[in-house]
């Protein structure tokens, strides 16, 4: 009998170590290959400066790579973003930055994309820098940036992916979301990677 009751313990414990539980789990994606932010120098919107693996100081930074002059996808993730960091709580906002880097410096000047940034969130941070060093920075952070056509009103759009990526202390990214990544599930995935 005790036998049958120390292998039932011992079966409970298992299958108790082997469900995951909805905290254990992320909305975003779980990267087994993690990318590494480049010690490459680009600029923030003060003029300074900033290097993704050097010029981050919170426990956890999120990166999107972007345009001020997108219509769509870039506005959205930035206001989703804003909204993610205000259902954080205290402890957990003090611990991620949020960066915003330009993939069209043509036109992104520091002072346009810190106008831009603000209407979001003004602790937000802007980069800029040459397009072949930004181009360097989002290769090796596994996004594509690349100038896009011509627009009949003279002007052109920036082809970019549109994740999000979150690069922790180590400087790797473990986990990035994809557009339609809601405020909630970055809010929780955020509270999770602190954790």
């Amino acid at each position: 009998m005790r036998s049958r009751v120390a292998l039932l313990v011992i079966l409970v414990v298992t299958l108790a170590g082997c469900a995951k539980s909805s905290a254990d789990t992320f909305a975003g994606a779980v990267l087994h290959q993690k990318y590494h932010a480049p010690a490459t120098m680009l600029t923030d919107t003060d003029g300074q400066p900033f290097s993704l693996a050097s010029s981050t100081d919170k426990r956890l930074t999120l990166v999107f790579f972007g345009y001020t002059h997108c219509p769509d996808e870039c506005p959205t993730t930035m206001a989703t973003l804003a909204s993610a960091m205000l259902q954080l709580d205290d402890a957990d906002r003090s611990n991620v930055q949020v960066v915003f880097v330009t993939t069209d410096p043509a036109r992104d000047t520091g002072p346009v994309i810190r106008h831009w940034l603000d209407r979001f969130d003004p602790s937000f941070v802007g980069v800029t820098g040459p397009l072949p060093k930004i181009k360097i920075v989002a290769e090796k952070m596994g996004v594509a940036v690349e100038k896009g056509r011509r627009l009949p009103s003279g002007g052109y759009d920036v082809t970019h992916g549109t994740q999000v990526l979150a690069l922790d202390g180590t400087n790797t990214v473990p986990v990035v979301w994809t557009i339609g990544a809601t405020a909630p599930e970055l809010a929780h995935d955020i509270h999770q990677l602190l954790s």
